[in-house]
């Protein structure tokens, strides 16, 4: 997986995600975690088709509510 992860970084300009299973949310989320610690400033987006992640950013606004994480513009 880290080879994979190097190499999409490497050859991105940015980042979608279209409705997945666990990998697609852990590559969300790790992807979402070098833009935390500034590793990068690549935009990241979901392709959120039929509201499949509805639920996630709802939850993603609650721990930014309850300053679990920053929100970013």
């Amino acid at each position: 997986m880290s080879d994979r992860m190097n190499a999409m970084f490497n050859h991105a300009d940015a980042f979608i995600a279209l409705p997945g299973d666990l990998g697609t949310l852990e590559e969300i989320f790790h992807i979402s975690s070098w833009t935390q610690l500034h590793i990068h400033h690549k935009r990241i987006g979901l392709l959120n088709v039929n509201g499949f992640y509805d639920n996630l950013l709802s939850f993603l606004d609650q721990a930014v509510e309850q300053k679990f994480l920053r929100s970013s513009a």
